[in-house]
């Protein structure tokens, strides 16, 4: 009896999502924590008589001071492509593992073909390309359309992870490309490539052979209908950087957005251009995303959005159309619908200048950019202003600003990269919510900063600022 109540307590019945790792108190269908369909599943918890589940022992290599510990291994080594190193915080670090996630076609294998080209040139060690999804013909096909061939740059076309980890053996890159995770499977692990389980096992494997020989890794996985990196949401914890590849497939403009990265900024920006000969990099994108008018036109205003630590100088361009019986049309193209259709009560409710109620508005961004954040909120204001009053704006007028819903302008952050950026690009009068002339630096040289405190006097300042242009 004593020997079967102990066996009890050694061992018993444990429930843990296998996708997540967490451990509910009983068996469900559905996963709280990730949400997950069918990932719980009944493990064994060994506990001894004392309780304890571990036993200590000797490590490998004792604590040490961290005055004593080098940070070489942890030195950023420069891709070659400006803004991918942007995000990355300088480079690929020696045994760092990076996921690069992104919508099929929007260039995540072009883009990495490129790294590993120059990586070859420039490292001093081979790079190694893995592809799961094309043959290497294929790829060396793409290779010569980007002038992307080195002697240096290999090639293999593999599904199987043991097969892979030869290939490491036989090549000793510095630099791994794996396209992509999910169509490779790990031998001696249940479930087909792609699911839940190969995904975890292959990515653990690849993170501990990373580590171990000091390879810089990049692998590329695919992503779920809303955009969020498919598989295990352990995946995102194994790597150390974590990145988003965006863009439209009707736009030049591409965006590597940082989620995670363990050395350096989480929420940096790169800017790229996709053509016929590849990809390239943006440095300067902000022209992009401005329409250069001859005479000035009304339904546009310019505003100064951030994408991570990135100020882009970006055009908000607004359409007033007839009155319509019923309900009007609310249309937008890279702006949030929720927040214009508050612009739109808050500027019929506050200004007593517009009847918007009955008439349709569209409303857009120019270039491709999506502009979430609140700052854009004064110039979608001011555009749909102008359009409706048919007064253009000056042109060299830039609004910052989030409107609020009785009408007064709040504050936004980086207030003085953003002036800094329009300033650089020709802007000579900025609108600014109030307490914004005098902070981080002050107003830039040349400019002239307009505080402005509600949605009223907005319009008023920008009605003057226009008319002064147009007398000129």
């Amino acid at each position: 009896m004593t020997t079967s109540r102990a066996s009890a307590k050694a061992a018993r019945p444990a429930y843990v999502c296998d996708a997540c790792g967490h451990q509910p108190p009983k068996w469900l269908g559905r996963c709280p924590e990730c949400n997950e369909w069918g990932s719980i599943i009944e493990s064994t918890v060994t506990v001894g008589a004392s309780g304890r589940v571990v036993s200590s022992r000797m490590p490998s290599e004792p604590a040490r001071p961290i005055a004593q510990i080098s940070a070489a291994p942890a030195r950023a080594v420069p891709t070659g492509v400006g803004e991918l190193d942007r995000v990355l915080g300088g480079g690929l670090v020696q045994g760092a593992v990076v996921l690069l996630a992104g919508e099929p076609g929007v260039g995540k294998s072009t883009l990495l073909l490129d790294v590993a080209q120059q990586w070859a040139v420039n490292a001093g060690s081979p790079s190694l390309v893995v592809s799961g999804e094309e043959s290497v013909s294929q790829v060396r096909l793409r290779a010569e359309r980007l002038g992307a061939l080195h002697d240096r740059l290999f090639l293999a076309a593999e599904n199987d992870l043991g097969t892979v980890i030869g290939h490491l053996d036989a090549v000793k890159p510095g630099l791994l490309v794996l396209d992509s995770v999910q169509t490779v499977s790990a031998p001696g692990t249940e479930g087909v490539p792609g699911g839940v389980t190969q995904v975890r096992a292959v990515t653990a494997a690849l993170v501990a052979i990373a580590k171990e020989r000091g390879i810089a890794t990049v692998l590329v996985g695919h992503v779920t209908k809303d955009g969020q990196v498919a598989g295990p949401r352990v995946l995102e914890h194994l790597v150390d950087v974590v990145l988003h590849f965006e863009g439209d497939k009707h736009s030049s403009l591409r965006l590597v957005r940082g989620v995670k990265n363990r050395f350096g900024a989480a929420d940096e920006v790169g800017c790229f251009e996709m053509h016929e000969g590849g990809i390239t990099s943006l440095p300067d994108p902000s022209g992009l995303f401005l329409t250069r008018y001859q005479e000035p036109v009304p339904g546009t205003c310019v505003t100064v959005a951030m994408e991570g630590r990135r100020a882009l100088v970006t055009e908000v361009q607004a359409l007033i159309g007839a009155e319509v019986q019923g309900s009007p049309r609310r249309t937008v193209s890279g702006l949030d619908s929720a927040r214009l259709a508050m612009v739109l009560a808050v500027l019929e409710r506050r200004t007593k200048q517009l009847k918007l109620y009955n008439r349709e508005v569209f409303a857009a961004t120019v270039g491709g950019i999506r502009l979430t954040e609140p700052s854009a909120d004064l110039a979608m204001a001011l555009s749909v202003a102008s359009g409706g009053l048919d007064l253009a704006m000056a042109p060299t007028l830039v609004a910052i600003g989030e409107v609020g819903l009785t009408g007064e302008i709040r504050r936004v952050s980086a207030i003085g990269r953003r002036l800094a950026e329009a300033a650089r690009l020709g802007f000579r009068v900025a609108l600014v919510p109030p307490g914004s002339a005098g902070a981080e630096g002050g107003a830039p040289k040349g400019m002239q900063v307009i505080e402005v405190s509600d949605l009223r006097s907005a319009l008023q300042s920008a009605a003057r600022a226009s008319a002064e242009h147009g007398n000129r």
